[in-house]
């Protein structure tokens, strides 16, 4: 399926007394940028995660937060400094001894010093770790696919309307095109009868002049390239998936070879189909922008 650039995703998972949070958030952009903020205590994880999120995204900017908290239980221990402990505990009863001070030396005293008591995480197994963030950031990468897609599919749509309304305007100026020459060959011989003031003329010349003018203002060709790439502008939104730079390129041959066409057409009707034909090229390519 065809896939929007801009997005998000949420995932979430828990286990165990651990939560994960992961957010994607995903923009337009010329090639892949992935942008990761992520804790400190698992930023070792760092790469698997950006692993994951660049096999779902090809194309485009994307802004990943990761949160992680423990809560379980055994995340924490509490770990005494017993020579500080001593330290603080002799300090204070010579302060006692020397300025004759009430004993009270307590344990919830001694607790209060600094660092005599640290808190400190315990190790968690990497594996139950990565786990539990492995499935809130397929979640994450789930749901910001789905959006994508959804968004995507709207982009498509359009974008074959559009090319239907080129088409159709193609098939007028194919219509219209022979009838040019035909024109040029009638406003010739009624010119020419005018400046001789006579009815008899030199048709071989006239049919030369013709000859010419037809061959100046041909766009057979033009029109013949410009229906192909119609039509594998279509064949390649039915192929879905990473398609954005090979969108923009055939926009680029369809506006190369309707310049052309309005450059050779020589007549005012093919023009104004020429203007309307880039009006909705132009449309094309600015949602072809946001198609990964």
């Amino acid at each position: 399926m065809i896939r929007s650039m801009t997005g998000f995703g949420r995932g979430k998972s828990q286990a165990d007394g651990m939560e994960c949070l992961v957010e994607i958030k995903t923009v337009n952009h010329r090639y892949s940028d992935i942008y990761i903020k992520i804790p400190r205590q698992i930023s070792f994880l760092e790469d698997k995660v950006r692993e994951v999120v660049s096999k779902a995204v090809s194309r485009g900017k994307a802004d990943v937060y990761v949160s992680f908290d423990d809560f379980s239980e055994d995340s924490r221990s509490i770990m005494i400094d017993e020579g500080l402990a001593k330290t603080y505990i002799d300090t204070v009863r010579l302060l006692k001894d020397k300025y004759d001070l009430q004993d009270d030396i307590s344990v919830s005293l001694i607790a209060k010093f600094p660092d005599v008591l640290k808190v400190e995480k315990v190790e968690q197994d990497e594996e139950k770790m990565w786990k539990l963030i492995s499935e809130a950031l397929d979640g994450a990468v789930d749901s910001l696919i789905n959006m994508r897609q959804i968004e995507g599919e709207g982009l498509k749509n359009c974008i074959l309307e559009r090319t239907d309304y080129i088409e159709n305007i193609v098939k007028e100026i194919s219509i219209r095109a022979p009838e040019v020459v035909k024109e040029y060959k009638c406003k010739l011989e009624n010119r020419i009868k005018e400046l001789l003031d006579q009815q008899i003329i030199d048709e071989n010349r006239i049919a030369t002049e013709v000859a010419i003018f037809a061959d100046r203002c041909s766009i057979d060709e033009e029109l013949v390239r410009l229906t192909s790439h119609i039509g594998q502008l279509r064949e390649t939104l039915k192929i879905g998936q990473s398609v954005g730079r090979k969108l923009d390129f055939l926009i680029q041959e369809m506006n190369r070879e309707i310049n052309t066409i309005g450059s050779k057409a020589n007549d005012l009707n093919i023009t104004k189909f020429v203007v309307d034909i880039k009006s909705e090229l132009e449309k094309i390519r600015e949602q072809i922008q946001n198609i990964e």
